[in-house]
């Protein structure tokens, strides 16, 4: 059922992690249907206008969805313009990669777990950016959590490119090729490790396509990759969590 079809709403919700109160951005449907849900991670721009509408978009074929705020311990100015870079990337790094930040995404997932209209083992999980990144990290540490995995152009850390052995769920990798953050050789990399493993993977490069491509607010913005890539976004959902209710 399509946005157009359905009455969509946020609301402000409070996750509890070990570190403090999390906010995150809750958007469903107003029907009372039980659904799958995706855990939408943010951009290093923090919750953005457009990370909103992506999940507004999400919620309107069919899904509940949260977008929890990574950047909670450094409230309140933690949101940051397109044009704000340096700064973005600056709180960025300050995110601790390591058992800080798998806290707030494993309490990310056990929120929606507990929604009475969610069904807790259809749980998808996208993200763009430093979302994308961490989407990868949550297949690695959580692959029996989640249902699918689609991150777009993640920066994957090392270890993560270790801890594939550990992945069980489908991931679709969306790629720009001429992303100057992540290099050719990198996706190689990543593309010849789920293959040597016998991982259920798809990865799409973009040739044209910069970091960001998915972004219509970004100078990155790609429009025929991003509607390429919704696409396929969409129907890679629709296979792995839709058709299993």
């Amino acid at each position: 059922m399509k946005i157009e079809q359905m009455k969509i709403e946020q609301s402000d919700v409070i996750i509890s992690t070990p570190d403090g109160q999390m906010p995150a951005v809750l958007v469903t449907s107003t029907q009372p249907d039980c659904k799958p849900a995706v855990l939408l991670l943010m951009e290093a721009f923090g919750i953005t206008l457009h990370i909103r509408d992506v999940a507004t978009r999400i919620a309107a074929e069919g899904y509940t969805v949260l977008v929890p705020d990574l950047y909670y311990r450094e409230l309140p100015n933690n949101t940051f313009s397109y044009d704000e870079v340096d700064q973005a990337m600056a709180m960025m790094w300050r995110l601790e990669f390591g058992q800080p930040i798998e806290d707030d995404l494993k309490a990310a997932l056990m929120y929606l777990k507990t929604l009475d209209r969610v069904y807790p083992d259809q749980i998808g999980v996208t993200g763009f950016c430093l979302g994308g990144g961490l989407t990868f990290l949550t297949a690695c540490r959580f692959p029996h959590e989640i249902a699918a995995a689609a991150p777009f152009y993640g920066m994957v850390l090392d270890e993560w490119i270790d801890a594939v052995k550990e992945i069980t769920v489908p991931m679709y990798l969306f790629f720009g090729g001429t992303d100057p953050f992540i290099s050719g050789d990198r996706i190689q990399q990543i593309d010849t490790r789920f293959r040597e493993l016998g991982k259920d993977y798809r990865l799409k490069i973009y040739p044209d396509a910069g970091h960001g491509f998915f972004c219509n607010e970004r100078s990155d913005y790609n429009p025929a990759a991003a509607a390429d890539a919704w696409s396929k976004l969409k129907q890679f959902f629709e296979n792995h969590l839709s058709n299993k209710r």
